[in-house]
Parts: structure tokens; sequence; C-alpha cells
């Protein structure tokens, strides 16, 4: 049975420059993004919706155009996006994945780059977080603690990192470890 009623989806119309520009602004307005992202979202809503404009759209020039405005900033964003998934555990190598997926330039990514005291940090937090090592309730079996250290090891941090959080003897010890990491930074920079 066939349904006529009013309530039926129709299909959008297609888009044209026009009104792919409104769909960038609503978007970059409602989400911080960057400009692969954006392009990305761009491409996406051509495919989904159709192109009833001259020739083809021009994702690029509205790019463009919302960088240069100060719509979208790529250093700012990768900035902010590396500090989230610092705080939430995750490695280096985790968080230049994310940012590659994202479109975000290699230069940028090198001047992004954790110091060894932040990843430190990270690799505790995540550890504290999933109660690996030192934070577990009872004193875990060889079995478990490869699990836990691949676990951290697939959040994008080192082995070596991996495998001194986890079979650290107490949680001051850990902490001690990345406050190394703290003072031998400051050294650096004095």
């Amino acid at each position: 049975m066939v349904s006529n009623s009013p309530r039926s989806r129709r299909k959008p119309a297609p888009l044209d420059a026009q009104r792919l520009e409104e769909i960038a602004l609503s978007y970059v307005a409602r989400f911080s993004t960057s400009t692969g992202k954006l392009r990305d979202y761009l491409a996406r809503k051509v495919r989904e919706r159709g192109w009833d404009g001259a020739g083809e759209p021009n994702l690029n020039a509205i790019v463009e155009r919302f960088a240069d405005r100060g719509y979208v900033d790529d250093a700012a964003w990768a900035q902010s996006r590396r500090d989230g998934l610092l705080q939430r555990g995750y490695g280096p190598r985790r968080v230049a994945q994310d940012l590659d997926a994202a479109g975000i330039s290699a230069e940028l990514h090198a001047g992004l780059s954790p110091d060894e005291a932040g990843i430190r940090r990270a690799a505790i937090k995540l550890a504290t977080r999933r109660r690996f090592g030192p934070w577990s309730r009872a004193a875990p079996d060889p079995a478990i603690r490869e699990k836990q250290i691949a676990a951290i090891v697939r959040a994008g941090h080192r082995f070596d990192i991996a495998r001194t959080v986890v079979e650290a003897h107490s949680v001051a010890a850990v902490e001690q470890w990345a406050a190394e990491a703290d003072e031998s930074e400051e050294d650096d920079f004095l």
C-alpha cells in the first residue's frame, strides 16, 4: 500500500552556489572545524542532494574564502583537538592519526607534537580512567597486564610508556616518573 500522505518526505532540491554557501556558513556557525572537514562536509552534501549550478561546484574556493575570513582556523582547531585527545589519555600516534583524518597539514602536525611530560601525563590519565596498573582493584596476572599494555599502545602510546605505567608498583611511583619529565623539560627551558 503506497501512501500519498502529506507527511511523506520529499527529496530536497539540488544545490546551487548560493545554497551551498549558506550550508557552509551554517555548518561553521554550529561547529568548530578544519578546512579539510568543511571540504568533506560540502562534498557529501553535493553527493546527497545533487548539483544544479553551472559547471562543477568550487568547494575549494568556499573553503579558502571561509579560512581567509577567519571562520575556519586549522591551527586553532588542531591545537584544541590535540589538547582534548591528550586530556582523554590518547597518545601522540593517535593524535596524529586524528589530525590526518581531519585534513591537517604535516607542517602543522610538527608544531603540535606533545612533549614527553604531556605524553606521560596522557598515559597516566588513560591508566587511571581504565584502572590499569597500580590503579586496578586487584593485582593483575601477567595475561591481564599484557592486555592493559596493548590497550595503552592502541591508544597511541609507545610500548615503553605503556609498560612503565602498567608495571609500576604504586601510584606514587608513576607520578614521580611523570614529574621527572616535567623537571627535565623545565631544565631544558632554562
